[in-house]
């Protein structure tokens, strides 16, 4: 009786990112000897990875925070929407003020005076924007209210007082008790000519904001004083409106403009600072362009050195394919070699922006006493602090495009390595 030989039974294939080809490319990652050079592009490119990825992060950061102070500052001394009158002054201020009271969506309604006059005091002098505003209303302006530094708005109706920013005190030499002269540019007529008309207050409070063009150049005083010194004979410049939610604006228009019960004009946040925030959303789209460039530069240096790794393993790869490995194993260990790379790399990078951006302003402070220099002056860049924003979906997209630009880059090499003919490169060999 003739027994059926069994059949051999091949050795299955590896499964895709086995164990042997993870082991292969974390080898081809630490060369040796003459290999060294390649060693060092590896490095090079990881910390081109990881400095672009943390700087575009930080970059980002600093820039959202910087618009998100800019708005809530501004936005805490100036009303959402301003109401300006046509066709007639605005001498029936009050009615329309308790009409837009009323209005849903309003938060708060006031009436002001608003004018350029000089400031005075026997040390220096200043052009302020001063507005007359009543007390109670005062109080209900959050940039000012909420910042008091000295002083305080109790008495602020109860005479000639006025309320001014801690940079113009400073600017002025005065403080809390003192007395500052307003003069303004439009006075009385007389036979000699147009005399100005000038007046002294006596300072109540300081605020500081925070930005450095308000804390220097706004000042108010009661209504019924700017009422007399601008000599508007009861008329108010404007109305502000705070209302609940400023991104609901466009839904607010018809709602105030029909409230009003009048002909106005109405200019909202966006519009009166549409010039600076544009420029502002420019420059941040610029930056994350130019500095995206960075983490594709690292990249192109992953291309660089994972070519000059195949060419110098043209051998190995020939007797790993003698042995039975396929053209996607051999592709696959130089996807991981450099992906590697990159996927370290951007980790890393994260973990530094992030640690950079949560102590952004510690850092600028470090350095200012470092090389004793001010760093970020604020009459420049208006805010007395470095602040940052973590926006969380920003943060996804540059991790994601280093990851994309990392696993691109070494499609090449490793397409180039699986296509080596193990033949010729033995016989090279």
């Amino acid at each position: 009786m003739h027994g059926t030989a069994p059949l051999e039974t091949q050795p299955a294939p590896p499964k895709p990112f086995s164990a042997v080809e993870r082991m292969l490319a974390m080898r081809y990652l630490r060369p040796r000897g003459k290999e060294g050079f390649i060693s060092v592009i590896a490095v090079l490119s990881f910390l081109g990875v990881m400095l672009g990825v943390a700087t575009l992060i930080v970059v980002m950061s600093v820039m959202n925070g910087f618009r998100k102070e800019l708005v809530s500052k501004i936005l805490g001394l100036n009303g959402h929407v301003f109401v300006q009158a046509i066709e007639s002054p605005l001498t029936d201020y009050k009615d329309v003020v308790e009409r837009l009271r009323q209005a849903p969506g309003v938060a708060s309604v006031k009436a002001f005076i608003e004018g350029q006059a000089l400031a005075s005091s026997p040390i220096a002098s200043s052009g302020v924007i001063v507005r007359g505003m009543a007390g109670a209303d005062l109080e209900k302006v959050p940039g000012v209210a909420n910042n008091i530094r000295s002083g305080g708005l109790e008495d602020f109706d109860q005479g000639a007082n006025i309320v001014i920013g801690t940079r113009l005190a400073a600017q002025l030499g005065v403080s809390v008790g003192d007395k500052v002269t307003l003069i303004a540019p439009r006075g009385a007529t007389t036979p000699m000519g147009v005399v100005p008309r000038l007046k002294a207050y006596m300072v109540v409070a300081e605020f500081e904001i925070g930005m450095s063009e308000f804390d220097s150049s706004f000042a108010f005083i009661p209504f019924d004083e700017a009422d007399t010194f601008f000599n508007k004979e009861g008329e108010a410049s404007s109305i502000e409106i705070f209302i609940d939610d400023p991104d609901r604006i466009d839904t607010m228009r018809p709602i105030i403009e029909k409230a009003a019960g009048r002909p106005v004009l109405l200019v909202d946040w966006r519009q009166r600072n549409r010039t600076f925030f544009s420029a502002l959303e420019v420059e941040r789209n610029v930056m994350f362009i130019i500095l995206t460039q960075v983490i594709l530069v690292a990249a192109l240096n992953i291309v660089s050195g994972m070519i000059m790794l195949v060419k110098d393993k043209g051998s190995a790869i020939a007797i790993l394919r003698t042995m039975g490995a396929t053209q996607g194993a051999v592709m696959r260990v130089f996807l991981l070699t450099g992906g590697a790379i990159g996927v370290v790399g951007t980790i890393a990078g994260f973990a530094l922006g992030m640690l950079i951006t949560l102590n952004v302003e510690s850092i600028r402070q470090f350095l200012s006493r470092l090389t004793q220099t001010r760093l970020f002056p604020p009459e420049l860049y208006f805010l007395s602090t470095l602040p940052s924003e973590i926006d969380w979906w920003e943060v996804a997209t540059i991790v994601a495009i280093a990851l994309i630009l990392s696993i691109l880059a070494t499609l090449y090499p490793a397409w180039r390595a699986a296509k080596l003919d193990p033949v010729e490169q033995l016989r090279r060999g």
